[in-house]
């Protein structure tokens, strides 16, 4: 599977354009004085994620961009595909050792930020180099495609405008001792670990079975459930072809597989209400097996979106008129 928009192009294109050369001018020029007055200094590991907001958005992220690639987490409280992502860029922004920042903004608090941004849905992740902004994607990604287009840009990053990155001391600050939390102590936090470790790792199916082995003793577990439906979604849109899948889906608006891949697709890519949409569109023109195949496929999806989320509510609703 790749992600939408998991693409580098924009990065490789800033060089040949007279933005990239001034962006680049203006960077040399910030860093020289940041040089003058006696550097930057050495920031420790929990400096390297942070919460911005619109008023330190110039301050955190574009002057930040002139000696540092920043990293931008488009993310929200009730998203739950941002609680899988999230986790692994914190993760992987410490392991990086400063050749990056991480900027995370919670698009609720940040209206203005998501619009600027052409934001379309969530998670979504961009990058700002020497003041240019660049899509970097959108919707779920394996460790293993996170981790190609970060070592790609911190690449562009630093041969085209000679961003370095921060330096990192693991001794300043309580970021350090963070990494090494308790081990886990739940009866399944184990197997929940190893399913998690897959996921990252793109091995959907393993993740799945993981998933599947905690249930066989706790079938209420709440975490697993919600795993289990993402890794399931994920799995099922691995060998997908997305724009033979969305072409058979407009021209069989009845066709109740074709709806329920193309649903997929837009749930994977972060278009949760389109994803529900079209399959209470699909339930309200089908009927026997075929209805009850869309319907079940639309409740799985609530799984993976997670109970409490707003528009799983107001689907629900609209599921129960469709139906009745």
């Amino acid at each position: 599977m790749q992600p939408r928009n998991m693409s580098m192009s924009g990065v490789v294109d800033l060089a040949a354009v007279k933005a990239a050369q001034e962006a680049k001018a203006k960077a040399e020029q910030t860093r020289a004085e940041t040089a003058r007055q006696g550097g930057a200094g050495a920031v420790s590991p929990a400096d390297l994620v942070i919460d911005v907001d619109e008023a330190g958005f110039e301050r955190e992220v574009l002057q930040r961009s002139a000696e540092v690639p920043v990293v931008i987490d488009f993310w929200a409280e009730w998203c739950q595909p941002c609680k899988q992502l999230s986790p692994v860029l914190e993760r992987l922004a410490v392991e990086y050792d400063g050749r990056f920042l991480l900027a995370k903004i919670d698009v609720d608090a940040n209206q203005m930020l998501m619009q600027q941004f052409g934001v379309q849905g969530i998670p979504a992740v961009f990058a700002v180099v020497a003041g240019q902004a660049l899509p970097l994607f959108q919707g779920a990604a394996s460790e293993g495609q996170i981790r190609q287009t970060l070592d790609q840009l911190v690449q562009v990053a630093e041969q085209r405008f000679g961003l370095t990155g921060l330096t990192v001391d693991a001794d300043a600050g309580p970021g350090a001792p963070e990494a090494a939390e308790a081990e886990p102590v739940g009866p399944y936090d184990a197997l929940l670990e190893a399913a998690v470790r897959a996921l990252d790792a793109g091995d959907f199916g393993g993740a799945v079975q993981a998933y599947k082995n905690v249930l066989a003793d706790d079938p209420g577990n709440s975490e697993a459930r919600l795993g289990l439906a993402q890794a399931e979604l994920l799995e099922r849109v691995g060998g997908m072809d997305p724009q033979r899948v969305r072409g058979d889906a407009a021209a069989s608006p009845k066709d109740a597989a074709a709806q329920i891949a193309a649903a997929d697709l837009d749930l994977v890519g972060g278009h949760v209400e389109d994803a529900f949409g079209r399959l209470i569109d699909t339930v309200r023109i089908t009927a026997g097996d075929d209805r009850d195949a869309v319907r079940v496929r639309l409740l799985e999806l609530f799984e993976v979106v997670g109970p409490d989320d707003p528009r799983v509510a107001a689907a629900r609703r609209a599921l129960a008129r469709a139906l009745f």
